[in-house]
């Protein structure tokens, strides 16, 4: 791993192959593997530093090695690091030869997706890292057989015992002296592990020795002088004299307690997971099996829930790696608790869980079984002296509605968590077929987002913040438009939930706050009287550790004086974490840029945070604002938020006006600013400094009882007074 990441390193094929092997994995899991392509065996050779190489693409196709022979060189340079295989061969014949050649898995260039070249990678890495780890546990065991010391004991022919070795005294219990002339099996007390009974007599010639066939080897306990029991293996062999008369018999003794234990404990670990002890994915895969094979017996249901913890990342980044494993135990226990003994809980790798539920009567059964869970998981968990909150997100498919086999009902569970996620988190939901396509459509903005940047696709719209009380132009608030060749423009919403999630949305959310200051000096040196341009960002951004220095950057770079800079946070994102966001805001506040809080009053969380954060501007939700003419209690909570803002000497702006009716109210109250329809929709950089709203304005309608409404010219005419070049 370096920085967190697997590397990968990808030898041969050419810069396209290169391309898309990056694009895939960098899609899937930009956090996870980190890629370099090199296009001879010879420069792979000089790359393979031990225990930096996580995995190895290999193209047979090399300049300087091609076909096997390029495969065997690797494998020599490192035989512990697990090699896939990449061509464009899909014959099942090209396949087995890579194979027994030594290569983990063979992959076809053309299926190198963004799901099935991620998930080769990882089975082959974690398969490599469960055989090294079996293989060290194989080597301390073999260690501690090899410095055993067997115990050795001699009988007559009668079976009576004449010698013992200090190995066999410390294993029995008696001394040779004390044992000397007993019958062996009152020396030696032997019995079969399942049936408490002595093994049936073999007559070897040695007289009172045991069966050693195969199972009586493998299942034999002894009895101690003590009463103590040990699992023992052993073997006897007759002694005869030089005229080959049998004289009596040698039994070789072996404490096999310490191997047994041993080997049950690989074998646990070979199926369970070292964190939790829940069954991994290699036992997940033989229950639902079974699950699956017992469903169909009986004509029964099976549920497959796919359980995604939210937000983990942000628990491990505030307390701490071991404290996030704490949780990832606590979780376990909370899910196994929920479930039937005859159910399985699976922890399938990082903070994602699998649960099988079997022989249900009824789909609801599993909606049942989530709902359980989720109130399970979002109790708080007690670990470490912190109280830590958490929900999850649960994707449920159905055998046999949605898939007769493991791999389609995890796929279907899979796309359903999806789902969920995109919904908002902390639920369920069932898989739906046409979820199929939903997912297709995100994967497909997912990899067109890795390319708009580059391709400048994106564009800034600005909607112009009206001052209610003289008409004049306050502010701009800068939105993102996505404009896709081939879909047309994509809005804000359908993008940026992916583009967090695939870790995209820091170089985005830069570009968008670097063009917006660029375009307010631009505004300013073209001669136009300064506003502040507002930019809405994320919370994840705001506490990300480059954020601050990010900001000051782009204000160097545009020459933008910071005031003229204003930052929104929502107020979901402000009061998720107040304590991990305040260190950021009065940093932000030191540099001069304003601070704003967007959809105010739509969390209604405590306003206790307004009086201790260097908030400038509260921006009141728009469904307040929407519902002021309703029936509904959308004016007072306007007019308390007004009357509250101004007490806290703070700038008031009301969301969404589209109404004449709406903008009256404002006014009386004498809210300071305001933005929607009603003035403007969004319009381009151009139209904006040209007052050009005219396809942006609705058409006004004459009402001569409200002198302070502003007409379409008005506000053009305010515009151009207020954006007057100065000589």
């Amino acid at each position: 791993m370096r920085g967190g990441k697997h590397r990968v390193l990808h030898i041969g094929g050419s810069a396209t192959d290169a391309h898309m092997v990056r694009r895939a994995l960098t899609e899937s899991k930009p956090d996870r593997y980190d890629v370099e392509w090199v296009v001879n065996l010879s420069d792979g050779l000089e790359r393979l530093i031990p225990n930096r190489i996580a995995a190895v693409l290999l193209d047979l196709q090399l300049p300087d090695c091609p076909g096997i022979d390029g495969l065997d060189q690797l494998l020599r340079a490192a035989p512990t690091i697990p090699i896939l295989v990449v061509g464009a061969d899909e014959t099942e014949k090209t396949a087995r030869q890579v194979i027994r050649a030594g290569a983990r898995d063979y992959l076809v260039t053309s299926r190198l997706d963004s799901y099935w070249l991620p998930r080769a990678l990882r089975h082959a890495i974690e398969q490599t890292q469960s055989e090294e780890a079996l293989a060290v546990e194989t080597e301390r065991v073999e260690a501690t057989l090899n410095s055993m010391g067997d115990a050795l004991l001699r009988t007559d022919t009668l079976g009576r015992v004449t010698y013992l070795n200090r190995f066999a005294e410390a294993m029995a219990g008696w001394t040779s002296a004390e044992a000397g002339g007993r019958l062996l099996k009152d020396v030696l007390h032997i019995i079969d592990a399942a049936t408490r009974q002595p093994p049936a007599a073999d007559d070897n010639g040695a007289g009172n020795s045991w069966s050693q066939d195969a199972e009586g080897l493998s299942n034999r306990i002894l009895v101690r002088r003590d009463g103590s029991e040990a699992a023992v293996e052993y073997s006897t062999s007759p002694i005869q004299n030089r005229q080959g008369v049998v004289t009596g018999a040698t039994v070789v003794l072996r404490d096999v307690s310490a191997v047994r234990t041993t080997t049950l404990r690989l074998s646990h670990l070979a199926s369970h997971d070292p964190l939790t002890d829940l069954p991994n994915r290699l036992l997940l895969g033989d229950r639902l099996a079974r699950a699956l094979a017992l469903a169909q017996r009986h004509n029964a249901k099976l549920a497959v829930l796919f359980l995604d913890i939210d937000n983990f990342k942000r628990i491990n980044d505030s307390f701490g790696h071991s404290l996030g494993d704490e949780l990832l135990r606590s979780i376990g226990r909370e899910v196994t608790m929920c479930v039937r003994s005859s159910d399985t809980v699976s922890r399938h790798g990082g903070d994602e869980f699998v649960v099988v539920l079997s022989e249900l009567e009824h789909a609801e059964d599993a909606a049942e079984g989530a709902q359980k869970i989720i109130a399970a998981l979002a109790r708080p968990h007690k670990l470490a002296g912190h109280e830590l909150h958490i929900s999850a997100s649960i994707g449920i498919s159905i055998y046999p509605d949605d898939g007769r086999d493991a791999e389609t009902l995890l796929r279907c569970a899979d796309i359903a968590l999806y789902q969920v996620k995109d919904q908002g988190r902390d639920g369920y939901r069932f898989f739906e077929s046409h979820l199929n396509a939903r997912a297709v459509e995100r994967q497909s903005i997912e990899a067109g987002l890795h390319n708009a940047l580059a391709k400048r696709e994106f564009e800034l719209l600005f909607l112009p913040k009206m001052d209610l009380k003289t008409g004049a132009v306050a502010g701009a608030e800068a939105l993102i438009r996505w404009h896709r060749p081939d879909r047309g423009t994509v809005e804000p919403a359908e993008f940026v939930a992916i583009a967090e999630d695939c870790g995209l949305i820091s170089p985005i959310r830069r570009w968008v706050l670097h063009e917006a200051c660029r375009q307010a000096r631009e505004w300013q040196d073209d001669g136009l009287r300064p506003i502040p341009v507002s930019v809405g960002v994320s919370a994840v951004e705001i506490r990300s550790g480059a954020f601050l220095e990010t900001i000051a950057d782009i204000l160097r770079e545009t020459d933008l004086d910071p005031r003229y800079l204003e930052i929104e946070l929502t107020e979901r994102a402000l009061t998720a974490d107040v304590d991990s966001t305040k260190s950021v805001l009065f940093a932000l506040k030191a540099l001069g840029v304003r601070l704003a809080i967007d959809d105010f009053g739509s969390e209604w969380s405590s306003l206790s945070y307004l009086r201790h954060l260097p908030v400038d501007t509260l921006k009141i939700d728009k469904s307040f604002v929407q519902a002021i003419t309703s029936y509904s209690n959308g004016a007072p909570v306007v007019s308390a938020v007004i009357r509250m803002g101004k007490r806290l000497k703070l700038q008031v702006v009301a969301e969404g006006v589209e109404t004449r009716r709406q903008l009256a109210f404002l006014q009386a109250e004498h809210c300071g600013q305001g933005q929607g329809d009603y003035f403007s929709r969004p319009v381009t950089a151009a139209q904006f400094a040209l007052g050009d709203w005219t396809g942006a304005c609705k058409t006004e309608q004459t009402d001569s009882a409200s002198h302070h409404t502003l007409t379409a010219q008005g506000k053009r005419l305010a515009l151009r007074q207020l954006f007057e070049r100065s000589d």
